[in-house]
């Protein structure tokens, strides 16, 4: 059963299809292809499918460890090839007699122009990447309101036991109830069972003066 340690575009065929699907997950094949497909009018068709299996992996073992050189290479390279579209495709808008073709120009310009933008930002957050910001709660109240954050803080406990004793203190101070604490009962209706109060005789009465 044969095997490749370099693989290749041109698949030997004596390669299983086991060995086949195992080759084409590798990332470096992939972007190998891709960059093979779309090289030909940079380098010509003759470039060497091997060397840039081995430069891609070269890269993969730089991010690994963590210098980003050449990824913030790739990215600066974009942005400026972009930039060179954004300025050449402008120009072409620029000389258009016709409405029609000075739209697509331009459209087309811009297109770019973003891109550029967009490439620019992501070489910022890859050099410098932002830190998180963690923002804690804050409760404004405009005029009467209650929040329940869970259960009570230290504080709310403690003042609420400083209440406490001031209100029982109130309830035991004399004010002339037998005991010496006040009645906080509610007031009873009155009633006719009170065999201390009768009705006043007639005798008691006070005479009806002249009229």
């Amino acid at each position: 059963m044969a095997t490749t340690k370099n693989p290749i575009t041109k698949v030997p065929a004596s390669m299983t299809p086991a060995e086949r699907a195992k080759l084409a997950l590798r990332p470096s094949v992939n972007g190998a292809a891709v960059m093979e497909a779309y090289q030909a009018n940079i380098m010509g068709k003759d470039t060497d499918m091997e060397g840039m299996i081995a430069g891609l992996r070269d890269t993969f073992k730089e991010v690994t460890a963590g210098d980003l050189y050449t990824l913030e290479a790739m990215l600066i390279s974009q942005a400026t090839a972009l930039q060179t579209m954004f300025t050449s495709l402008a120009r072409r808008a620029a000389t258009q007699e016709h409405l029609r073709q000075y739209e697509a120009f331009m459209g087309l310009a811009l297109k770019a122009q973003s891109q550029s933008r967009a490439t620019i930002s992501a070489l910022v957050d890859l050099k410098y990447p932002r830190q998180a910001t963690f923002v804690k709660q804050a409760n404004i109240a405009h005029g009467p309101q209650q929040i329940n954050n869970g259960a009570a803080s230290a504080g709310t406990l403690a003042h609420a036991e400083e209440i406490n004793p001031q209100q029982n203190k109130l309830l035991e101070a004399d004010h002339g109830q037998p005991g010496g604490r006040l009645d906080t009962r509610a007031a009873q209706a009155a009633g006719t069972a009170d065999p201390a109060v009768e009705t006043v005789v007639k005798v008691h009465r006070t005479k009806e003066r002249g009229r």
